[in-house]
């Protein structure tokens, strides 16, 4: 599993096997530069969706709800729900959080539509937390968590990100639900993993987790690129004779 936020990305990933695309509400940061996730609207979220949708033939497009569309009542979760999904044509979408929001999963659950959640770290919490530290350390939080997955599980959610927690734990959770686990920053006890495609390819600099293994380093590679470019125009060596018409 991987994010993608855009037509052009979300092409390549498909077309390089990845099963699940993750429209997530990372593009707050990714694609926006905001801080946190938390501005980012369901407008934007069904314009990055929309765009992910065209590009894929095979994988199954998840798109995040955002902060605050889903949080008021069942009601309004359910309606920004539905919206998501007709706007978008994505196939799924993903909810951050485990018995506080349980009515309203539930209900967009009744209205037909695949839900995956997501516990541990919530970044759509950052406020609460005030950290982006591993969470579910201590016992009390553990336990909690796992009630949340089972609760999750028993429900119909068709999987559940576990992020930022201990890898033993999540292991133990992975055994404990019958729907597959993703992880990232979970260890390798999950069903699958899911990673942020611009902290991957090494797009995105100044944020190196524990957990993030860069494939690529295509910040160097688009400076050098973009640099070489600029380099040709100012020295009058782009275009030549057989780039012209």
């Amino acid at each position: 599993m991987l994010t993608s936020y855009d037509y052009t990305t979300a092409k390549i990933v498909d077309m390089a096997g990845v099963d699940v695309i993750l429209v997530g509400d990372s593009a707050s940061n990714v694609m926006a530069g905001n801080t946190t996730t938390l501005p980012i609207t369901v407008e934007q979220m069904i314009y990055h969706a929309t765009s992910v949708v065209k590009a894929v033939n095979r994988a199954l497009v998840i798109c995040d709800m955002p902060f605050g569309s889903y949080q008021v009542d069942r009601q309004e979760g359910v309606a920004n729900a539905i919206r998501i999904m007709k706007e978008s044509g994505c196939d799924a979408l993903k909810i951050e959080g485990g018995k506080e929001i349980i009515d309203t999963i539930k209900g967009i659950l009744d209205a037909g539509i695949p839900v995956m959640g997501h516990l541990g770290l919530t970044p759509q919490s950052i406020n609460k937390f005030g950290t982006y530290a591993v969470r579910a350390v201590d016992t009390e939080e553990a336990e909690k968590l796992i009630a949340d997955a089972k609760l999750l599980d028993k429900v119909g959610c068709f999987g559940i990100v576990l992020e930022k927690v201990p890898a033993a734990l999540a292991a133990k959770v992975t055994s404990l639900v019958s729907c597959p686990t993703i992880g990232i920053g979970a260890g390798p006890g999950t069903d699958g993993q899911v990673l942020v495609v611009d902290d991957m390819l090494g797009k995105t600099q100044g944020f190196s987790p524990k957990f993030l293994r860069r494939y690529a380093d295509l910040n160097q590679v688009m400076t050098d690129a973009i640099g070489n470019y600029v380099s040709d125009v100012k020295n009058s060596l782009f275009p030549n004779e057989k780039e012209s018409y």
